[in-house]
């Protein structure tokens, strides 16, 4: 597959993009250049560049309740901007937060638009009350290292979830600021299938993701979870974490679970109580054979229907949820992978949009973010 359109603008490496929910084709993403380019895909050209920092821009979100507002993190700062402020030529930040003391990895608003989250390079993520526009919670002491990925779990409006490079998911209660569960990839017994292959990259997690409200009745309460080497986990947070709890002391590991070959075999998974599989996405199934840097639920259509997955193997992959999710779905291997397409270069980031085409957007390691129609 070819990409349907090449979206110019940046003068560096592109590093991010968001897809606007409420205006479908409307398109912003982020590079190392500093700058914010806002597409509209019925326009050839770029509508409008922001150029916001002297540093790369490593992330942006939307607010949740309002597309008006965009966050975005650069170097150890969060910025907010209005996007009609733009019409105004003011590129004035309306707040900027610089709570964090290492770089930000990815900032992420929770679905009641009261909170920010900045995952950095120290490990720690920052809880920022939006509303009252001051530092909520610092979480730390639950990873060792870089902490690359954070989300809100919008059913637990108290809880976010993170992963980091020390191979940890780690589930926090940002109200009391502490771990509530972990599950460390990264144990001696955690398993990359049946592949062994697949144990020469660490297990490191990259990126996580876990559905909008409007998803939970067809994908239920999961987490997706982009690894080092390659595979993707799909855990069902509800069944899966529900009686992990943190170290209590370092003689024991009574607070951890790893991914263990019982629990998440390489033929695509085990069934939980409802019969729904946990999955483990690998190359046996099609699945990448590096890295694995992002990963996003598909907007358009039947949103949720497909899981999107890019990584450093210069592959993009679009898994079918319904047929690898669904009740008593058995059956061949390849039937969760319902396509996969060929780049030129590694995936940064990558999102889709509400389009019924030009609904994949790609951030490779080059300036040009390429557009790809999927159904």
């Amino acid at each position: 597959m070819t990409a349907t359109r090449r979206l110019r603008g940046h003068k560096a490496t592109a590093t991010c993009c968001i897809a606007s929910r409420d205006r479908p084709g409307l398109v912003a993403t982020s590079a190392e250049d500093g700058c914010i380019c806002w597409f509209d895909m019925r326009c050839k050209d770029v509508l409008r560049v922001m150029d916001v920092s002297n540093e790369s821009i490593s992330s942006l979100c939307f607010n949740s309740g309002n597309e008006n507002i965009i966050y975005v993190s650069t170097g150890k700062e969060v910025k907010c901007f209005d996007v009609h402020m733009l019409a105004e030529n003011s590129l004035k930040p309306l707040e900027s937060y610089n709570y964090n003391k290492e770089e930000i990895n990815q900032v992420t608003c929770n679905s009641k638009s009261s909170f920010l989250a900045a995952a950095d390079d120290n490990g720690e993520i920052k809880i920022i009350d939006i509303r009252q526009q001051r530092i909520f919670k610092t979480l730390r002491a639950g990873h060792s290292s870089i902490c690359s990925s954070v989300q809100f779990i919008p059913w637990r409006p108290w809880e976010v979830i993170t992963g980091g490079l020390d191979s940890k998911l780690i589930t926090w209660d940002f109200s009391k600021g502490r771990p509530s569960k972990i599950l460390d990839f990264g144990l001696p017994d955690m398993s990359s299938g049946s592949n062994a292959g697949q144990f020469l990259n660490p297990a490191f997690v990259h990126s996580i993701k876990v559905p909008d409200v409007d998803m939970l009745d067809k994908l239920g309460k999961i987490c997706v979870v982009a690894r080092g080497d390659g595979v993707i986990n799909v855990i069902n947070m509800e069944s899966k974490l529900a009686a992990i709890r943190p170290k209590s002391s370092t003689k024991s590991r009574k607070g951890t679970l790893s991914v263990s070959k019982g629990s998440l075999p390489a033929n695509g998974g085990v069934a939980d109580e409802n019969g729904r599989k946990l999955l483990h996405l690998d190359y046996s199934l099609g699945g990448h054979t590096a890295a694995v840097s992002c990963v996003a639920f598909s907007l358009f259509g039947e949103r949720g229907k497909f899981l999107v997955s890019g990584g450093n193997d210069k592959l993009v992959k679009v898994w079918d949820c319904s047929r690898c999710l669904g009740s008593g779905q058995t059956g061949g291997n390849n039937e969760c992978l319902h396509l996969t397409i060929n780049l030129s270069k590694k995936v940064n980031w990558l999102c889709t949009t509400p389009a019924e085409s030009d609904n994949l957007v790609v951030c490779d390691t080059t300036k040009v973010v390429k557009v790809y129609s999927v159904s």
